[in-house]
């Protein structure tokens, strides 16, 4: 009976992860439908995302890059990789996500259908700025894993390119049975409690070798400390979607991994990458230096030179002379 029960568990924390979600906006009357203004998209419903942007001193960009953050950040991720892809004559519109930064319903989970269409929005409004430009999406953590459920869905952003910087793929059938069992029940009953990370996590898991950054993001207004229990499963539940459908985006996409990444570890990333193999749209790149915030790394001169060759030729070779990640990553020993 009790393994019984234990499997009726398990079950619901593998299928059955409904969340809570921001319920739709409602358009403000006389809304005249998506938009650009001088410092936000407005999207679908008349929700204002916040964007930063950066765009070439002089002319009409090659190029133009939709940039997603990744989990708790906000635009600002980009504030080092928008200026120099500047310099190469590309765009870069960096938005907060729903539930992020200063976009609607901070720390409330927006959900992967909502996620979607505010992806697919901003890419048509981009798109229609600069419509002789190659158009790219950009997603970093979380953002690429928000990428990778919005490409593989059935009405993909219109975007010509897809550029990934460990993408979350810890979803829940990369968690194990007491981390979901754990957060699962943790969602429903204290579903809008939120946590901060235990002190074993903030110290002993880096996210980059860029100290400063890593202080800088901390103190940042925009960036979220507390999570809250419903949230992270509206995230793993997105990872799960990354996992199980990154060799699904139907456009080139190029996976960068950085070998010491502590946030997205190379178990989950494994299993992603078996997952997609034989896919004919996704390459991958292996950083030996490279830490999870590749945008941000003391070394991401060398990432932001690889996404900027990708962009210009998919099939082409990387300036970095990175090699395919999966080769790195060891299989599980027998018996785990």
């Amino acid at each position: 009976m009790i393994r019984r029960l234990a499997a009726l568990v398990l079950c619901l924390a593998l299928t059955g992860c409904a969340t809570h979600v921001q319920p739709p906006l409602v358009p403000p009357p006389g809304f005249a439908g998506p938009h650009i203004e001088p410092a936000a998209f407005v999207v679908q419903d008349g929700a204002r995302l916040p964007y930063l942007r950066w765009a070439p001193a002089d002319g009409e960009p090659w190029a133009v890059i939709v940039a997603l953050h990744g989990m708790n950040d906000s635009r600002a991720s980009f504030r080092f990789a928008g200026p120099w892809w500047a310099e190469q004559g590309i765009e870069t519109w960096a938005y907060d996500q729903r539930g992020f930064g200063e976009a609607p319903g901070r720390g409330v989970w927006a959900g992967q259908a909502t996620m979607n269409a505010d992806l697919r929005t901003v890419v048509a409004l981009v798109r229609a700025r600069h419509p002789r430009a190659l158009i790219a999406v950009v997603g970093e953590s979380m953002g690429g894993s928000a990428a990778v459920a919005a490409f593989a869905s059935d009405q993909p952003p219109q975007a010509d390119r897809l550029i990934l910087l460990a993408p979350g793929v810890w979803g829940w059938s990369s968690q194990g049975l007491l981390n979901s069992t754990t957060l699962w029940l943790a969602a429903r009953a204290l579903g809008d409690l939120a946590v901060e990370p235990p002190d074993w996590a903030v110290h002993d898991i880096r996210a980059s070798d860029n100290t400063l950054e890593l202080i800088r993001n901390g103190r940042d207004p925009n960036s979220i400390l507390a999570t809250r229990f419903d949230t992270l499963s509206g995230l793993v539940d997105l990872m799960e979607t990354a996992s199980r459908h990154l060799g699904d985006t139907r456009v080139p996409t190029l996976l960068f991994y950085g070998a010491h990444d502590q946030i997205v570890e190379p178990g989950p990333m494994r299993r992603a990458l078996v997952r997609a193999a034989g896919s004919p749209t996704l390459r991958t790149a292996w950083y030996p230096d490279g830490w999870h915030l590749l945008d941000r790394d003391l070394g991401a001169v060398g990432v932001y030179a690889d996404v900027v060759a990708a962009l210009r030729d998919p099939a082409g070779p990387l300036p970095s002379g990175a090699t395919p990640v999966l080769p790195h990553l060891q299989p599980p020993a027998a018996g785990h």
